[in-house]
């Protein structure tokens, strides 16, 4: 039996972005928040389809660009439908879409603000010495790495830190000073917890 526990983390942004607009009606910038609603434009065989935002103080409405001028024949069917139907899990993936919505609206406001969903994938918990955790990312995070260690395996970050001296903390592919970078998808983390009096308590927190 292996004494590496290898878990899989999928790490999904609890809260969308809210892109920073200029509000004519409140006359400063403000926050916009996704209404979860997109709006169809067809002007002929034309299509425009927007993610509709509306302030939070005021109400007024700001949209961010999904399609613009694109020919109803070069829309994949199925992608047209969602669209017109306001359908949930594609507006959720449009709204946390942070790089498209800089791109479009120039700053954005980022929450730390994560669920986490673990998966046991190899390794015998009680007999475990090692950690390691596969993560993959649901949407963009600006949550430390870390941070989210810290959060869901009980630890403080000086101690993780500590860890990380002590050359006890792998992260593959990102190398130094890794736990002070954002949570990057498809990364890999290894910690060595042989020496650790709360090794079982650790591994626990890990996958459960």
């Amino acid at each position: 039996m292996s004494s590496t526990l290898r878990v899989h983390w999928t790490i999904a942004p609890a809260i969308a972005p809210r892109p920073l607009i200029n509000c004519n009606r409140c006359g400063g910038v403000r926050p916009y928040q996704c209404g979860e609603k997109f709006r169809v434009n067809a002007n002929g065989k034309r299509i425009d389809v927007w993610l509709v935002y509306r302030c939070v103080d005021c109400d007024n409405s700001w949209n961010f660009t999904i399609l613009e001028r694109q020919n109803r024949r070069d829309i994949e069917p199925a992608l047209l439908a969602a669209l017109e139907s306001n359908d949930p899990a594609l507006a959720r993936r449009f709204a946390f879409d942070a790089a498209g919505l800089r791109d479009r609206a120039g700053r954005v406001e980022e929450f730390a603000d994560v669920t986490v969903r673990k998966k046991l994938l190899d390794g015998d918990p009680g007999s475990a010495t090692a950690l390691r955790l596969e993560l993959r990312l649901e949407g963009t995070t600006p949550l430390r790495l870390d941070r989210l260690l810290a959060g869901e395996l009980g630890l403080s970050r000086s101690r993780l830190q500590a860890l990380d001296e002590r050359r006890r903390v792998t992260v593959e592919p990102d190398g130094a000073r890794a736990l002070r970078k954002p949570v990057r998808d498809g990364s890999a983390v290894r910690v060595d917890l042989a020496c650790e009096a709360d090794c079982g308590a650790i591994l626990s927190a890990a996958w459960r």
